[in-house]
């Protein structure tokens, strides 16, 4: 049977960081057992439709899953070796954020069978981190490092770069502190404005300047560069990893395998009568747990997608990995051949320009096409 990931969304925070433009929520009281009890329904619901597949990974994100009780953590991870053929060395990842709160509670996750953490650092620069609003500290961030080191086999944490005034001199010194302090894994995103975050409003009236295109490039390239001295090789565009430690549930995203998403506005992919469907659940916490408790999941959506769209979405994913597409794997994924899917005139000049490489069996973008790859995405998928 075809295998599959399960991601699991809490949707709740401390607080609402000003970039951020994902599905998370502030409560002054949580529901915990409320919602535990809905997203193990949800599984269930998912698993009777799609049988006992096997299970490469189970990723708990949000919002602030380290804010959920690590009992709802290891009674999830059970349902799902339960309901799914989970092999002993499965990969269980769960996002944190570094306050004291939520460090004080990394021993009891891995006791709960989490054996991945993702600590969402952002910054080990004191000013950056009050400009990102974040609820800690570069102290706070280090010790919360320290700790998991001794905890989880594995361990991964988020920068941000690209910041107002943000130089290459003190990027590149952030940088090398960060991978003297990481084991096997860095998630470094460039700052981008998303649309309805505080950033965007706060942009759009000139309170600050994100550099310039070139300087942008620049800081990129110059990632790519430190990470490789320390053995971090950039796997994705913003994911740099020792060889064999890359995210397993993070490539099922880019390779466009099969997964689960429950919990609000999750997102799911999953091939179900042979057909490939896009899943989608209420974004509103309360509202997504009524349908739940009424129906068995709290879906908005369950779409059969087209091979236009199918070709679209493994092209958009595919390329920001090192080693590309499969052209194999993507004809039988989206149905159709990856040439019908692209504008041959934008093909044929990418390659020229030395953006893309094409083989037999692969299509890849080179760094420098990396570097270019949302314009060239955009002008390249049809």
């Amino acid at each position: 049977m075809t295998p599959l990931s399960l991601y699991v969304h809490w949707p709740f925070c401390l607080a609402k960081c000003p970039y951020c433009d994902f599905n998370s929520h502030v409560r002054d009281e949580i529901p915990h057992e409320r919602f535990t009890a809905a997203l193990k329904q949800e599984l269930a619901s998912d698993a009777a439709r799609t049988g006992r597949r096997p299970l490469r990974s189970i990723f708990f994100g949000g919002g602030t899953p380290s804010l959920m009780k690590p009992e709802t953590v290891a009674t999830l991870i059970e349902d799902a070796r339960q309901l799914f053929d989970a092999p002993d060395d499965l990969e269980i990842t769960l996002e944190a954020n570094p306050t004291s709160v939520e460090r004080g509670k990394l021993a009891a996750f891995r006791e709960a069978g989490v054996n991945r953490v993702s600590l969402g650092i952002q910054s080990l620069d004191e000013g950056a981190l009050r400009f990102l609003g974040r609820e800690h500290s570069a102290s706070q961030a280090i010790a919360a490092l320290e700790t998991a080191r001794t905890l989880f086999p594995r361990l991964s944490f988020d920068l941000i770069y690209a910041r107002p005034e943000q130089t290459l001199a003190a990027w590149e010194a952030e940088l090398h502190r960060a991978l003297d302090l990481a084991s096997d894994h860095l998630s470094l995103y460039q700052l981008t404005i998303e649309q309805g975050t505080k950033f965007e409003g706060l942009y759009r009236q000139g309170q600050f300047v994100l550099p310039e295109n070139d300087d942008a490039a620049l800081l990129y390239e110059k990632t790519a560069e430190i990470a490789a001295e320390h053995g971090l090789i950039d796997y994705e565009i913003s994911n740099y990893a020792r060889p064999g430690a890359e995210s397993r549930h993070n490539l099922t995203y880019w390779r466009y395998q099969d997964y689960i998403g429950i919990g609000p506005g999750a997102h799911g992919r999953l091939t179900l009568e042979g057909a490939l469907h896009a899943t989608r659940r209420h974004r509103a916490p309360e509202i997504w747990a009524d349908r739940v408790e009424q129906r068995g999941n709290g879906s908005t959506e369950e779409v059969p997608l087209s091979v236009e769209e199918r070709g679209r979405e493994a092209l958009l994913m595919g390329l920001r990995l090192r080693e590309g597409i499969a052209l194999d794997w993507f004809a039988e994924r989206s149905g159709r051949p990856l040439e019908a899917c692209v504008d041959p005139v934008i093909l044929e000049a990418a390659l020229a320009e030395g953006y893309l490489i094409q083989t037999d069996q692969r299509l890849i973008a080179t760094n420098e096409g990396r570097v270019r790859l949302e314009a060239l995405l955009g002008a390249l998928v049809l």
